[in-house]
């Protein structure tokens, strides 16, 4: 699969969570001019706790560096699980430009404003240690998740995600998904800007706030998703999360020269409001 952009955030590489298979399988298939890195690509406060990490992280981090040797333009937005990275922004490392923040200009001339987004969540400003409580609980549900999804599995059921579940029925996480889309639109018209992409909160969305075009990459420890931008400029998600029990071959996926073959996005294109598709 072709494309101009792709945007992938909160990888959560060094932890169990991260689903480093379905991530290389997708970076095999996708080919870009652009690769944004939008935060939390490797989990500093987990490795802190627990030291993790397996060989599929590495080809993981291989795979992006090849990408980069080869061509592709990676930029790479620290995020607040990966805030060490910010003491090196404006430097470039093995093709890979760090940078706090970034502007994108679409194929069809929108301006968007690109930043991981931990800057307008409250409890990472004012209560950090609330951040990382919160953390441990993520880490423990994603755990059961695991549990869980193996008895599914051996009755023949899909995949099914509980901490996905929780944010959409309880009320103070649907509040709260608002409450930061909402602050980090209204960021991206202060500064004048058509839009943003952005992470953080794990949820992918595509979707027009009060006028400004809000875009969420989703992340690839539980909906497995991108953000790509199509050569005229239309903006989708990819949702790999069909492919999350894919068998990757013997041999290395960051050192392979060729990608496997050609999959299609497997959810249905999630496209901009019309009138915002249109503005530029």
């Amino acid at each position: 699969m072709r494309c101009r952009t792709v945007w992938i955030s909160d990888l959560h590489l060094g932890t169990p969570g991260c689903q480093a298979a379905a991530l290389l399988d997708f970076l095999r298939q996708v080919e870009c001019e652009t690769l944004y890195l939008v935060g939390d690509i490797i989990d500093g406060w987990q490795l802190r706790r627990n030291w993790y990490w397996p060989q599929s992280h590495n080809d993981v981090v291989q795979k992006i560096l090849r990408k980069a040797r080869k061509g592709t333009r990676v930029v790479f937005v620290p995020g607040n699980h990966d805030e060490f990275a910010r003491r090196y922004v404006e430097h470039n490392f093995g093709g890979v430009d760090v940078v706090h923040e970034a502007v994108h200009i679409t194929a069809d001339g929108r301006h968007l404003w690109v930043t991981h987004g931990d800057h307008f969540d409250g409890v990472i400003q004012c209560a950090k240690w609330l951040a990382y409580v919160g953390d441990w609980a993520y880490e423990r549900t994603l755990q059961v998740n695991s549990w869980f999804n193996r008895a599914r599995a051996r009755v023949g059921l899909p995949y099914w995600s509980l901490s996905k579940y929780l944010k959409s029925r309880v009320k103070r996480a649907v509040s709260y998904i608002g409450d930061f889309e909402t602050a980090v639109a209204r960021e991206a018209r202060h500064r004048g800007l058509h839009g943003v992409v952005c992470g953080h909160i794990h949820h992918a969305e595509i979707r027009d706030v009060d006028g400004i075009l809000y875009c969420n990459d989703g992340d690839w420890v539980e909906s497995l998703t991108a953000l790509i931008e199509h050569p005229d400029g239309r903006l989708e998600i990819a949702d790999w999360s069909a492919k999350r029990t894919v068998q990757l071959p013997a041999r290395s996926a960051a050192t392979a020269d060729t990608p496997g073959p050609v999959a299609p996005v497997h959810a249905p294109p999630v496209h901009a409001p019309t009138a915002i598709a249109r503005r530029a």
